[in-house]
């Protein structure tokens, strides 16, 4: 699973439909529960959308640019543009996998 980063989150924007962000960080339990589930879709979904994992402690500023104030949370962009759809905590693999096949 590709790391997004302040280096690289613009250039993944600009080079991909439909894209999923887990907003993390490493001393976060719920983030640790969500991680394998992140990283299985981005799995299953690759070629289809972009799935990735931001460290919010590394990115500030992609982290403050979508306005992130709680971890783990889910952000979706379609087209470089983002959705109002966040899910914030931990959360079951068919939320997620019901929320990108809508998007799609």
């Amino acid at each position: 699973m590709t790391q997004v980063t302040d280096l690289n989150f613009k250039e993944i924007l600009a080079s991909n439909t439909l894209c999923m962000f887990d907003f993390s960080a490493t001393w976060c339990g719920p983030c640790k529960k969500l991680a394998p589930i992140v990283e299985e879709l981005a799995k299953e979904y690759e070629g289809k959308a972009f799935i990735g994992k931001v460290d919010v402690d590394d990115s500030p500023e992609f982290t403050d640019f979508v306005g992130i104030r709680n971890v783990p949370t889910i952000v979706f962009f379609k087209n470089g543009e983002i959705l109002p759809d966040r899910i914030i905590g931990a959360t079951e693999k068919a939320v997620l996998v019901k929320k990108l096949e809508e998007l799609m």
